[in-house]
């Protein structure tokens, strides 16, 4: 894509500016940082998963030499969580265990081996419970309530959140409608794979002051986690976010060992870190929810689609983390792409005796989508329609609002379709390819950033601090967390855009309490949209100053004046300019630095109804993907061999950036459509390390053709929205309704196995006909 001549920083192939630290090891991770004194803390969790807690004796691990801190539940029984509505862990379980691997009591000590010696010596005896580990268990009542997983939940029931929505009238659709299909689909539980394990250090000092560095994408919800945890007032707690090796949602939560550690730090005044190991990475968890989904479409006779009636049964482990939000997005997210007019939607949220679920790329929409975009394709060949075609029929326009009262500004989606169906030549493959190869489309929507924030206050969702002083250089203050995905470049960028300077003059520091003002962190695909657009407002303050400063200089109005090329040029007569260097001293005269700040607030959007704020967002994104596939007819594995991608980003600020995300999305969804899966035995994780859960590896990446539509959003910074998250969506069941086209078998299981494609198959040979697009022709021979 050719950037847009309008810029000369914006729409650039960029490098990341932190990337060569990256790439040379310079770049400093959590577990880099070296405090003097420091002392290696360890947790010891439960070995089962529902039980109280009878005796907890800790007298011998605090007796051997080295051990200068125990902690346990009892000490501090302060509930915390990142959604005020939801606030159901504590740092060490308190009287109960309600997962293994829950957290039971924290040791810090000289070194490893004297910490894990200690563990060994705490003495936990454990009354067993009933153990709730089948989503339908929940939401049965529970006979005794000291067996209830958490006291708040529907009635005496383990079910955590449950959602009922109803747009229009559904049963009249649906009884008025041409083709009413249903299917029931099931979705393993995946997580997220990232390859920094979890780590955080917490150092207590002599002035009372708390400092914690994490690897974290919220630092701001973990600052305000420990005050509530450690009763300490905000202003006496610093958090840092070092650079962070990956996180897709794993790390959006304020954490029990980030807790632990500032507990320990505290009880001892030496610091303590505590460094997961990979086992106890996947014990943490936080990842997609294992959901069985129901859903039922409707089209009239011309392949409009009339109706959506969705049930989804969600499996939440055992705390709440993002989950209230996770069960709307399950069903409100399934309002774009397409027009409905009628739309009902019934979550159910449960606790089970399981590690936690919670946001992971693409939160809450993933596992609907595919459901919904498997049965359009079912209703196409239903109907004798073209998929694509039936997906044009229902596209929503642009700068409209959906049937629960979404804003849609800018939309892209037709145009990518478009696009990708050239570039794939989709008229002549699909329904034509050998049979064992085959062609499938799917599409995509996903909010750029929440419209409102889960803490509920006048504070600005991100704030951005500009300060520019004698040396020219211009330094970026702000709370955002680069987790990999490239904010702090695109802070760069948005700057030296307005201010005409090249990046190398601008410095951007990140995510520390003390020094940087709040943003609410990286989830919900919201920091493009939303610190872009602070950063740039900021950046528009210092720009008048420079130009009210070549004013003065040269005599001609203000009005006239553009930053280009590190120079104040007076447009009229381009003749008449001032140097970069030059205008900053004379605006530095007499005031001493220059001084900005900018902020984003979300504009009031949505409806009334309960529930109307999940999913609202200040625009969305859309994708459309084609995907390509081959089947071995022998063993039923099927290889995608390329996909078409083609995604709405608004304006791509860094092109680079935007197709890394889109490609790291498209591998993350192939490892949930093909192998990825949480394999668990009486609420033990069977597969808990990189080799026994299985990753999409490098040789089963297809090649992916990357299409950037930029549909321009008209309150993007720079016309820019998300691209982290929504890529992911369409992935999946692209790759199935290809697999469809090439063999005739319809997947409701994911992952699926090589075994789900040659049973069906073989199903298909019983009864004499290869199923699909292909018209149930008779198998030759």
């Amino acid at each position: 894509m050719a950037a847009d001549a309008e810029f000369k920083v914006i729409g650039r192939r960029l490098p990341l500016v932190d990337g060569l630290k990256k790439t040379t090891g310079q770049g400093v991770y959590t577990d880099d940082i070296k405090l003097p004194g420091m002392l290696v803390g360890k947790v010891l969790r439960s070995p089962v998963a529902h039980a109280r807690i009878k005796r907890i004796d800790t007298s011998k691990a605090e007796a051997m030499p080295g051990v200068r801190a125990v902690v346990v539940g009892k000490e501090n029984r302060a509930n915390f969580g990142v959604l005020p509505v939801s606030k159901d862990e504590t740092a060490l379980a308190v009287n109960k265990v309600i997962f293994i691997g829950d957290q039971v009591a924290a040791v810090a000590a000289e070194d490893e081996e004297i910490a894990l010696d200690a563990l060994a010596a705490i003495e936990v005896d454990y009354e067993l419970y009933p153990a709730f580990l089948k989503p339908e268990e929940s939401l049965k009542p529970v006979g005794d309530r000291a067996h209830k997983i958490h006291e708040k939940t529907v009635g005496e029931t383990n079910i955590h959140k449950k959602v009922d929505q109803d747009f229009g009238d559904v049963e009249r659709a649906f009884a008025e409608a041409r083709l009413v299909k249903r299917n029931h689909f099931e979705f393993g539980g995946v997580t997220h794979a990232f390859t920094e394990p979890h780590c955080v250090i917490a150092s207590y000092d002599a002035s009372g002051r708390l400092t914690v560095w994490s690897a974290t994408q919220v630092p701001h919800y973990v600052h305000r986690a420990l005050a509530e945890v450690t009763g300490l007032p905000m202003h006496r707690i610093r958090v840092i976010k070092p650079m962070v090796g990956g996180a897709f949602g794993g790390k959006s939560d304020p954490f029990p060992h980030e807790m632990a550690a500032a507990l320990l730090t505290m009880k001892c005044g030496r610091p303590v870190k505590i460094l997961f190991d990979r086992e106890e990475v996947f014990i943490s968890h936080h990842g997609r929810h294992p959901t069985k989904t129901d859903i039922a479409v409707s089209c009239d006779a011309s392949g409009d689609l009339t109706g959506l009636d969705l049930a989804a049964l969600i499996d939440g482990g055992a705390w709440g983390s993002f989950g209230v939000v996770t069960t709307y997005y399950n069903g409100v997210l399934n309002a774009g792409p397409y027009k409905l007019q009628n739309f009902r939607y019934s979550g159910t949220r449960v606790y089970t005796n399981k590690p936690p679920c919670g946001a992971m790329r693409g939160h809450g929409a993933v596992n609907s989508r595919y459901a919904f975009e498997v049965t359009l394709d079912e209703i196409a060949e239903e109907i004798g329609m073209d998929p694509c075609e039936l997906r044009f029929r229902n596209f929503l326009p642009p700068h409209t609002t959906t049937v629960n009262e979404f804003r849609i500004t800018s939309n892209g989606v037709a145009d990518g379709l478009r696009e990708v169906m050239r570039r794939s030549d989709w008229k002549s493959k699909h329904g034509r390819l050998p049979f064992g190869r085959g062609v499938g489309v799917a599409c995509g929507f996903y909010i750029s950033g929440s419209a409102l924030p889960i803490h509920w206050s006048k504070l600005p969702q991100s704030t951005v601090h500009l300060k520019i002083d004698m040396d020219g250089g211009v330094t970026v203050h702000s709370g955002a967390a680069d987790i990999g995905q490239g904010s702090d470049t695109m802070l760069a960028q948005c700057v030296a855009e307005v201010l005409g300077i090249g990046l190398e003059r601008v410095r951007v520091y990140t995510a520390d309490s003390d020094m940087d003002p709040v943003d609410l962190g990286s989830y919900s695909s919201r920091v493009t949209f939303m610190a872009g657009n602070a950063a740039r407002r900021a950046a528009e303050q210092i720009r008048e100053k420079l130009i009210a400063a070549a004013s003065r200089l040269t005599g001609h109005p203000t009005e006239g004046f553009v930053l280009a090329g590190e120079r104040v040029v007076y447009a009229p007569n381009p003749a008449v300019n001032v140097g970069f260097p030059d205008a900053l001293a004379e605006a530095l005269a007499n005031s001493g630095a220059l001084i900005a700040k900018g902020s984003y607030q979300s504009p009031p959007m949505g409806g009334k109804f309960k529930g109307a704020a999940a999913g609202l967002s200040p625009t969305y994104s859309f994708q459309a993907y084609i995907a390509e596939v081959e089947v071995d007819l022998d063993t039923g594995f099927p290889s995608v061999k390329k996909v078409w991608a083609a995604h709405d980003c608004g304006r791509a600020l860094n092109p680079i950036a935007v197709e890394g995300q889109m490609e790291g999305s498209i591998h993350m969804g192939l490892g949930q459509f093909m192998s990825e899966n949480f394999r668990y035995h009486g609420g033990n994780i069977l597969n808990p390390n990189l080799l026994d859960y299985k990753v999409l590896s490098p040789k089963e990446m297809p090649e992916v053709e990357c299409v950037l539509i930029e549909s321009n959003d008209p309150e993007g910074p720079f016309g820019a929205k998300e691209s982290g998250e929504g890529p992911l969506l369409p992935i999946l069941p692209a790759v199935a309704n290809a697999i469809y086209d090439a063999v005739g078998v319809r997947l409701y299981r994911l992952p699926v196995t090589p075994e789900d494609v040659l049973l069906g198959m073989q199903k298909n040979r019983a009864a004499g006909r290869e199923a699909g697009r292909r018209g149930s022709r008779e198998v030759e021979g």
